[in-house]
């Protein structure tokens, strides 16, 4: 029987690959080396001559099982898993790149990414951040030297949505690597390759896993890029199959010498997890937009960031683009009021900084994730001083508007 759902597929992925003793899920493998009775299997591993684990630290089974998954949800030819979000991206910059290469990234990023260009600057990366909602400002900045374009499919917090299509295009006449991150869309409601993305990202942490209870982070490899024509694969890795060459670069340099490694256990928790990835996100997504409808009607309210709104400059994109418009809702208020009162009036959402939690959660934006980049480069990012972030969750959507209401009223 061919299966052709998505979640059907990630319900039944483990025990499909035949999973021993008639398991469902894939066990917990926690061990850290792995024994062979002949050391010459041993040295075939080591080599690439043969599949196997030597190293917890490389891989484990359990990380195949949940690398297979991803693979299989995201159309990719091969997927690496990290201990978090930031750790694959950080590695696969560091690993892809040299010394002189110029890399082109939305200036519409999350904090955290934002901070990593500093430090490639610092390595004597060339970076240009421009704005990425269209490819023509990408295509401004091309240099003989540019090696890759970074994008986020949702930017947090503002939610603008990048020119997905046309920079994948852009990336394909120029042979870029085209980078995707793909968390706050996840595989259920975007496929990056669909654009021409050569590697996609993802916080597993985020909605992948949900729940809040584990770390985690991807790197994926569409099997759209050439690697052949690269010139920063090492000598050693051009070996055996050239699709997976940038994957296996990144797998060496990365995990096995950085060792920004996810544990067994981790990924079990997120193999648990994204069997519910569809049941979670619609609902999100559902409450995220009924949410921002009233938030966008509301007197006290200067302006909300969501786009599945009608006026959102990228409205029609993310229509034609995402199967639904994320659980992301950011807004303004007006500046008469002050978001931290906003805030410790509400009783049901939580003040805490993360996404993709089954729990609604909310921050100050301003004042924390983006605190340490002071004023000029907030404006720049186009965020307010009063702006309210806000990750949606599954609870009942009357009970969610309500917490709202009120402490709008309260204010």
């Amino acid at each position: 029987m061919k299966l052709n759902g998505l979640t059907t597929k990630i319900v039944h992925y483990d025990r499909m690959q035949g999973v021993e003793f008639g398991g469902v899920h894939a066990p917990v493998h926690a061990s850290v080396p792995y024994a062979y009775a002949q050391s010459q299997d041993l040295v075939d591993v080591f080599q690439g001559k043969q599949t196997g684990h030597a190293y917890s630290r490389q891989s484990t089974p359990t990380l195949d099982y949940l690398q297979g998954k991803l693979a299989m949800m995201e159309q990719s030819v091969g997927c690496l898993l990290f201990a978090s979000g930031m750790a694959a991206i950080t590695t696969t910059f560091i690993t892809l790149l040299k010394a002189g290469d110029h890399i082109i990234a939305s200036r519409h990023l999350f904090g955290n990414t934002s901070s990593v260009f500093g430090t490639l600057r610092g390595f004597g990366v060339e970076v240009s951040l421009v704005d990425a909602t269209d490819a023509a400002n990408i295509a401004a900045c091309a240099q003989e030297n540019t090696k890759l374009v970074f994008v986020e499919t949702i930017a947090n917090p503002a939610t603008q949505i990048a020119d997905l299509k046309g920079i994948g295009e852009l990336c394909q006449q120029h042979s870029w690597i085209y980078v995707v991150d793909n968390t706050l869309t996840s595989p259920l409601l975007f496929q990056p390759k669909s654009v021409g993305a050569s590697l996609i990202i993802n916080s597993l942490s985020k909605y992948v896993g949900g729940h809040g209870a584990v770390l985690g982070g991807s790197v994926s490899d569409t099997g759209l890029y050439d690697w052949q024509g690269y010139p920063n694969i090492f000598e050693g890795y051009r070996k055996g199959d050239p699709m997976l060459w940038g994957l296996n670069q990144i797998k060496k340099k990365g995990l096995r010498d950085f060792g920004g490694c996810l544990s067994s256990e981790s990924a079990h928790k997120l193999s648990m997890g994204v069997e519910t990835l569809a049941l979670r996100m619609q609902r999100q997504c559902d409450n995220a937009q009924a949410l921002a409808e009233m938030l966008a009607a509301h007197p006290k309210v200067a302006r909300v960031y969501y786009p599945g709104l009608a006026e959102h400059p990228q409205h029609q994109r993310a229509a034609s683009l995402f199967s639904a418009f994320g659980a992301l809702v950011s807004f303004d208020l007006l500046d008469t009021y002050q978001p931290v009162a906003f805030l410790d009036s509400l009783h049901l959402v939580l003040n805490a900084t993360h996404l993709g939690d089954n729990r609604t959660l909310a921050l100050p934006v301003a004042q924390t994730i983006y605190y340490e980049m002071g004023l000029q480069a907030r404006q720049a990012a186009q965020i307010s001083e009063n702006m309210i972030r806000c990750s949606i969750g599954i609870e009942d959507q009357q009970d969610l508007l309500d917490d709202f209401k009120l402490a709008l009223e309260a204010l």
